[in-house]
């Protein structure tokens, strides 16, 4: 498959998910992120807010504060993406750019250059190569930053065995994923 007929088939296969399905996912995906070693090293976790069927990542980003850790999430500036330090998931957040929720404010600028970047998308394969969603943000925030580690949460069905990439293409350096339990 090409990585539009991948994106069409991942999309369809994320809709028919309910949403005891992904919060099920998500708390197991939860578990393995904060037992893996990149989480326990890290100070500071850029995350994302999650939009539609992704990955419940707010659990995971608020145990993470309470695991003393300082947390990001990005926000969106024309074709720039930065990250904003955040505390609060409900009050300090609204829909941005594409309806994703992102924070209100403009400050304070995230400036952790070792900071854990979580990378959202719709495939990924084990070598750590992703289809994003076609905006390359993180591709261009990664390339400006290339310090940070990166870790991927997805579900099971967005695992293939193998993406064409491309040169700007930067691959994860962990994917930890949960299949969908059946209804």
């Amino acid at each position: 498959m090409n990585k539009k007929e991948i994106r069409a088939y991942i999309r369809e296969k994320k809709r028919a998910m309910t949403e005891r399905q992904i919060v099920s996912a998500s708390a197991r995906l939860g578990e393995q992120f904060r037992d893996c070693e990149l989480y326990k090293n890290a100070k500071t976790i850029y995350g994302y807010l999650p939009y539609n069927q992704e990955v419940r990542t707010v659990p995971m980003l608020e145990q993470a504060i309470r695991d003393g850790k300082a947390v990001a999430v990005p926000k969106c500036y024309g074709e720039e993406m930065r990250f904003l330090y955040i505390t609060d998931f409900v009050n300090e957040v609204a829909p941005g750019y594409a309806n994703i929720p992102e924070p209100i404010a403009d400050e304070p600028v995230a400036d952790d250059k070792t900071a854990l970047v979580l990378m959202p998308g719709l495939a990924f394969d084990p070598q750590g190569h992703r289809i994003g969603y076609g905006g390359g943000f993180y591709d261009r925030f990664l390339s400006a930053e290339s310090g940070h580690p990166t870790l991927a949460l997805c579900y099971g069905f967005q695992m293939v065995e193998h993406l064409e990439t491309e040169e700007f293409d930067i691959p994860v350096d962990m994917v930890l994923w949960a299949d969908p339990e059946e209804e």
